[in-house]
């Protein structure tokens, strides 16, 4: 049986279930026709042999049987009169029944004759004048039940046609319904075979469970295509961000250890070098938090800080970069503003937002951190007048390595394209939210929220 397809199997238990049912029906059926009809024999026998009475009349000295009493015949019952001593007095019976001498007063029995079995009912009543009259009804039993066995011959030589028919039509359902199963197979066989993840069932709306495994398959397959695509983008990227760095270390260290260089252009070698090591730690630091993030395995340091002197202190660490850019750094804290938080976690998400809006910031220009609380929640925002973004990058800004437009962008202060994604996951590490506002042109709006119920 393990060998079968689910195909086979199924058709095979669906066949045979369907045939013991239909037998059991069938013989359920031949039970109770067999009692109906050999039940309503016998109502028919009592009732004519008590009603054959009205249709007997004595007069002037002798008895007269209407003719109408033939008319039984028609219903296969058969009439006939006795005197009061058992002497034969009108009717016929049936050429194969050998009959009975004596008679029994209102009883039902079963005689048989031959191959033949009959009911016989006998009952007297008196006649006024005359005395006791007996009347007999002979029915055949074999008759009905001859009928019944006939249908059941045909029945039973009906029943493998009828199996075959079941047998047929389960499989060609089954073949049907479980059609996608092998598409699925076919699916999975050209992904294996071909490594084209973009593949998919398609089977379409449906709310079996087929259609829902189907369509679970394909969201899988989604996600697998959207997850090796992400690493594929996210290899191609940390390469690409690590070139530029490493090939500046490279071309310093040969520059610095050529025999002709100075003292100061080596002091400048080694400063290059050691700006360019920076930026890759930094770098490295961030796709290290966000792998563990992915696994799962970031453990933040939660404890009670107050992060209204965390946020002045970032701001006051940002002026000097503000600053270089002419760019206006302000704030307006709410003071002690205490939350349950991972301080240096708290403390890149600061850094990261101002660092971000300075950098997109124009010269000249102004950048604000808001931070307050309410009763239900935390709030704070970021916001600049510098260049924005454009609407279609909105839901792109939060992708790593993705910048809008990289020109915008020294790589001299280190941008990676990691900053907003790290902002996102901390945000949401700590169980709050964060959205965007931009226009273009006229600047951004970074607003994030912490729920005190979450963080206190």
């Amino acid at each position: 049986m393990k060998t079968m397809t689910i195909k086979l199997r199924i058709t095979i238990w669906y066949t045979i279930f369907l045939t013991l049912l239909v037998a059991l029906v069938l013989l359920l059926l031949y039970q109770i026709s067999e009692t109906q009809l050999l039940s309503g024999t016998q109502m028919r026998l009592q009732t004519a042999v008590l009603q054959s009475f009205d249709l007997v009349e004595y007069e002037e000295g002798r008895l007269d049987f209407d003719s109408d009493l033939t008319d039984y015949q028609d219903e296969g019952i058969y009439l006939i009169f006795y005197g009061p001593n058992g002497e034969y007095l009108y009717g016929r019976t049936p050429s194969s029944f050998s009959g009975e001498d004596y008679l029994t007063m209102d009883e039902l029995r079963e005689v048989g004759s031959g191959s033949s079995r009959w009911y016989v009912y006998d009952y007297c009543q008196t006649i006024p004048g005359y005395g006791n009259l007996w009347a007999r009804g002979v029915a055949s039993q074999t008759d009905g039940e001859s009928v019944l066995h006939n249908l059941l011959k045909i029945a039973l030589l009906l029943l493998p046609f009828l199996v075959l028919c079941i047998a047929f039509g389960g499989y060609r359902i089954t073949r049907r319904a479980l059609s996608p199963l092998s598409d699925m197979t076919e699916t999975a066989r050209r992904i294996s075979n071909g490594k084209d993840l973009s593949q998919r069932i398609k089977l379409g709306p449906g709310k079996d469970e087929v259609h829902v495994l189907a369509s679970t398959f394909d969201q899988m397959m989604d996600k697998l295509e959207t997850s090796f695509e992400n690493e594929r983008q996210f290899t191609s990227d940390v390469s690409h961000e690590l070139r530029t760095p490493v090939s500046v270390i490279l071309s310093q260290c040969e520059y610095a250890s050529h025999p002709e260089a100075t003292e100061e252009e080596k002091s400048d070698a080694l400063h290059t070098i050691e700006r360019q090591s920076r930026k890759m730690a930094t770098l490295i630091s961030q796709l290290l938090t966000l792998s563990r993030a992915d696994a799962g395995r970031a453990k933040l340091h939660m404890e009670l800080l107050n992060v209204s002197d965390l946020a002045e202190i970032t701001v006051e660490e940002q002026r000097d970069f503000a600053a270089s850019r002419n760019i206006t750094l302000s704030s307006w804290i709410q003071p002690d503003i205490l939350m349950r938080a991972d301080e240096t976690m708290m403390m890149r998400l600061f850094i990261n937002l101002l660092t971000n809006a300075i950098t997109y910031g124009k010269e000249g220009g102004h950048v604000l951190l808001e931070l307050s609380s309410s009763e239900e929640q935390i709030e704070g925002s970021v916001s600049d007048d510098g260049i924005g973004i454009p609407p279609e990058h909105l839901d792109k800004i939060w992708n790593r390595f993705y910048q809008v437009d990289t020109s915008r962008t020294s790589r001299e202060d280190g941008s990676s394209g990691l900053g907003l994604a790290m902002v996102k996951w901390i945000v949401e590490a700590h169980g709050g939210t964060i959205t965007v506002e931009s226009k273009e042109g006229t600047g951004s709006r970074f607003q994030f929220c912490f729920p005190k119920r979450e963080i206190l």
